[in-house]
């Protein structure tokens, strides 16, 4: 039997696209304005993602059976806030400066709608596998849109990417270029985030056709 059906592929590509969490289902769009203005956070806090909802996925499909209706909600909760302070204890030990950077975003986790959507749509009904690949599938969307608002924002707002002096090294500022203090401003993640939604939308036959 093959690791990887066609059927499980989909849920690693899909949400890369078609399915997108933030430019297509609109979800976790408050990571976008927080955690984006350098393209290091943007990607650590992928990184958290990915770990909290893969694990949580797998760890409520596990216990889907045994979970009674009426409390559903609240142990997936719990199982989401574990794995978040574990995380959050991880970066601290490791990567503390990151950490300090970003403040409370890292808790936030806990609220973030993909998460809850995805236990809830998706976990509770299916094998650990399927929740497993479901659940990297959709932080690896959603970590694809947050790093690229991160990147065009730190360096047409900085001149860098990942404090890598890009314009400097290019000599972008010797022909009169100056930093655009406007896209480090939280508005811009929301424009940003519009001009992609937007050049999706326009080359994807299936976004269209809906």
């Amino acid at each position: 039997m093959s690791l990887f059906s066609s059927k499980d592929l989909k849920l690693l590509t899909n949400p890369l696209n078609v399915d997108n969490p933030i430019t297509v289902q609109v979800l976790g769009i408050c990571s976008a304005l927080a955690v984006t203005v350098k393209v290091e956070p943007a990607v650590v806090m992928s990184l958290s993602v990915l770990a909290v909802l893969a694990f949580a996925n797998v760890i409520i499909s596990l216990l889907r059976n045994t979970i009674p209706n009426r409390i559903r909600i609240i142990v997936q909760l719990v199982v989401i806030a574990s794995l978040v302070i574990l995380v959050d204890q991880v970066l601290k030990a490791f990567l503390y400066d990151v950490s300090k950077q970003l403040s409370v975003f890292v808790g936030l986790i806990i609220t973030n709608c993909i998460i809850m959507g995805r236990l809830e749509a998706f976990a509770l009904g299916n094998k650990p596998w399927p929740s497993f690949l479901d659940g990297v599938g959709n932080a690896a969307g959603y970590g694809v849109i947050l790093i690229l608002v991160a990147f065009l924002r730190e360096l047409l707002g900085s001149g860098t990417v990942w404090e890598y002096p890009v314009f400097e090294k290019l000599g972008i500022y010797s022909i009169g270029y100056e930093n655009n203090g406007l896209m480090i401003l939280p508005p811009m993640a929301l424009i940003v985030v519009g001009i992609i939604i937007w050049v999706q939308r326009s080359r994807t036959r299936e976004l269209i056709e809906d």
